[in-house]
């Protein structure tokens, strides 16, 4: 069950709602993800219902409604412009009751008039009162909620300062006293205010991972039904056993095995490598892959929330509240934070009583001590040096996503490298070393010109300067290669056993034939060349002592001549995204602290389940 929880705003509602909803009899799990607001339970078969959780997520303080991801983007949003409405108000107010109150102060020293102050406090109050009222509604309402069931958060004594320091100024102004604090009231909580909206900038970023991986999913699919007719629906619509059709240049909308045709599938957000696979009868295709060549009929296997791609989408959430020991430092701050800065101000309070002060100078002193523990260094000095700092990264080209990311990078004593596109480029080049006739590359460019296969355009792009010559009839075979006629002759260029090649097939890297009548066939290879400054990197990593690891989900003898190039030790390959997982996860339970580089959306959970 998964449940959408806006109150959700700090470590200590994380550890509220997962201490109280463990304790309802039937639950197995319960996990609160501060970064998305959602709170996923896993119950036994005899434990409560959606309803009764929702029930016992309303006794703890929070409003709960299942998840959907339309009403999380609308709630936060909607967060958003309340908390910059607030920012305005208060701010507004903050700067006009400030220059009163420079007025009434610069007045004690040069004779102000006791009607002109109070003429002052007045105004004070009359724009104060009306703006705390409005702005400070996040952390009133939040409060409220806490205290109507029993329960302490961080929020309580923010409201208890604000509520004490405006009321006391209040009764000091209606008895005409000097002194009143309305300033500092409306100032506290606009500042506040300032830290927890770029606090919810930055948790913002979090969720973008696995937003992305869904993004990718196909809107909607095209449904062979039994008596033949092509009906298209949504893909939440598809179930198991139906059949669905995949044209050329159309993502596989949900997870199956290839029931009819052939063709070459993009599965770079499974695997992360720029080569396609030829999927043919029987094989398996994954929701979100790309069909490049060929039609497809595909019986589906499993539903779009089973998918591959949503169960990567889940992992990627989980390993980025998996922040273990960061996480319960925060949940122990934030259980002893509330009550302790209770006890102080009602022990200042009984303190200055028992020393014979007045009950008016107990309370105002007791306030003083609310507002000085209220949490403005955490609540905005942290949030400013977050955002400042994200935006320097961002001018150097990093984006930073996780506000503790740079603490955490000062613990790392491991660096694991994906490859493709990370110490590669990513972009498949021609292999000129072969010593390839200029007759023979120009028509192998004329071939490869009909395709949109990766490999064919990366010998387009080679050939750019050629002069080609006339092939015709041309015609791209799914998942062999493209086929014509050059001279009267049939040509082929495609896969080795497709164009009768005897040669033996390149382990480390991909590969192109080209076959035509009374000639041998010729090879034309490529690579996925190395960034000019990886090597450097790498050799700069390893002489800071740092442990260099590489994994990938390219072929074995592709990863071991691009580890040897880099000089890594480390290496393994044929790597799907869980196998990424397990591997950190090993290296974790070894007492490492890895930081993980990768660049494609099938590295995302592997960069999640990283400690940074």
């Amino acid at each position: 069950m998964l449940f959408l929880v806006p109150g959700m705003h700090c470590a200590g509602c994380i550890a509220r709602i997962e201490r109280g909803l463990a304790r309802l009899p039937g639950i197995e799990t319960v996990r609160a993800n501060l970064s998305t607001r959602r709170v996923h339970v896993v119950a036994h078969e005899d434990g409560p219902s959606a309803d009764g959780v929702r029930a016992a997520l309303a006794d703890l303080g929070f409003d709960a409604a299942p998840f959907d991801p339309r009403l999380a983007d609308e709630s936060e949003k909607r967060e958003r412009a309340a908390l910059l409405r607030a920012i305005a108000v208060a701010g507004f107010a903050a700067g006009n009751v400030m220059l009163l109150s420079v007025s009434v102060w610069a007045g004690l020293v040069s004779d102000m008039e006791p009607a002109t102050r109070s003429l002052f406090h007045w105004l004070s109050a009359l724009i104060a009162l009306p703006a705390i009222a409005y702005a400070g509604q996040p952390f009133f309402r939040s409060a409220a909620r806490a205290l109507g069931h029993r329960q302490m958060n961080m929020d309580v004594p923010i409201t208890l300062a604000v509520i004490l320091a405006a009321g006391a100024s209040l009764a000091e102004t209606i008895r005409g006293a000097e002194h009143v604090y309305f300033d500092a009231s409306i100032t506290l909580v606009f500042f506040l205010l300032i830290g927890r909206y770029l606090d919810a900038a930055m948790r913002g970023r979090a969720g973008e991972a696995a937003r992305n991986l869904l993004a990718l999913r196909a809107v909607g699919a095209i449904r062979i039904e039994p008596d033949g007719r092509r009906v298209s629906v949504p893909v939440s619509a598809l179930r198991p056993a139906d059949r669905v059709f995949v044209a050329p240049g159309m993502r596989v909308p949900a997870d199956g095995k290839v029931c009819e045709g052939t063709s070459d599938i993009d599965q770079s957000l499974i695997t992360g490598e720029s080569v396609p696979e030829r999927a043919a009868q029987g094989d398996p295709v994954y929701a979100g892959t790309l069909n490049l060549s060929g039609p497809l009929v595909v019986a589906v296997t499993a539903p779009d929330d089973r998918s591959l791609l949503a169960e990567i989408a889940r992992l990627v959430e989980a390993a980025e509240q998996s922040r273990a020991g960061y996480v319960r430092l925060a949940d122990r701050l934030a259980r002893i934070y509330a009550p302790t800065v209770h006890i102080l101000a009602a022990g200042t309070f009984l303190g200055w009583l028992a020393l014979g002060a007045g009950w008016h100078t107990a309370l105002m002193t007791a306030v003083a001590v609310l507002i000085i523990t209220c949490p403005c260094a955490l609540g905005l000095a942290v949030p400013v040096a977050q955002v400042v700092a994200a935006g320097e990264l961002l001018k150097r080209g990093v984006l930073l996503k996780s506000g503790d990311a740079l603490e955490r990078l000062a613990a790392v004593d491991t660096v694991v490298f994906d490859k493709t596109g990370t110490l590669t480029t990513a972009t498949l080049e021609l292999d000129e070393s072969g010593g390839i006739a200029a007759a023979d590359r120009a028509l192998a460019v004329a071939l490869a010109a009909a395709s949109r296969h990766p490999l064919a355009m990366a010998l387009v792009r080679a050939g750019a300067d050629t002069a080609l010559p006339h092939v015709s009839e041309l015609r791209e075979v799914p998942g062999c290669g493209v086929e014509g006629r050059h001279e009267g002759a049939r040509v082929r260029l495609g896969r080795r056993d497709w164009v009768g090649a005897e040669g033996e097939a390149a382990a480390d890297r991909p590969e192109l034939w080209l076959a035509r009548a009374g000639a041998d066939p010729v090879r034309f290879t490529f690579a996925d060349r190395l960034r000019p400054d990886a090597a450097e990197v790498v050799a700069r990593l390893r002489a800071s002592g740092l442990r260099v690891a590489l994994l990938s989900g390219d072929r074995e003898a592709v990863v071991a001549k691009t580890a040897r190039a880099l000089g890594i030790d480390e290496f393994t390959a044929e790597c799907r995204p869980e196998d990424k997982i397990a591997t950190l996860e090993k290296l974790r339970a070894e007492g490492a602290r890895v930081l993980m580089i990768g660049d494609g959306l099938n590295d995302a959970p592997a960069l999640a389940a990283a400690h940074v």
